[in-house]
């Protein structure tokens, strides 16, 4: 499984519908695809939400990606991540 950082940014209309329970709907549209849910946060700036999933590949990503667009009313930017130990083993 590898690591992927989902940035979102909010519509305006998507903001009117902050809750918990769509908060909640996130975690079965990863499941879904195969991924597990690690962690989610709440940002300042150009960015509104963080996600942190495990998912299979870079196809699941992509789905995942678009289904949370879907759902959530955000615009959805996805990166492959690696641990640092992981990223100074493969570039050192």
């Amino acid at each position: 499984m590898a690591t992927y950082i989902l940035l979102g940014k909010y519509a305006l209309d998507s903001i009117k519908q902050i809750s918990a329970k769509r908060t909640d709907d996130t975690l079965p549209a990863v499941k879904q695809h195969g991924g597990t849910f690690k962690g989610g946060y709440a940002t300042l700036g150009d960015t509104d939400l963080l996600l942190i999933v495990e998912l299979p590949g870079p196809e699941q990503a992509m789905q995942v990606s678009v289904a949370l667009s879907r759902l959530l009313g955000v615009s959805c930017h996805s990166a492959p991540a690696v641990s640092v130990e992981e990223f100074d083993r493969l570039v050192g």
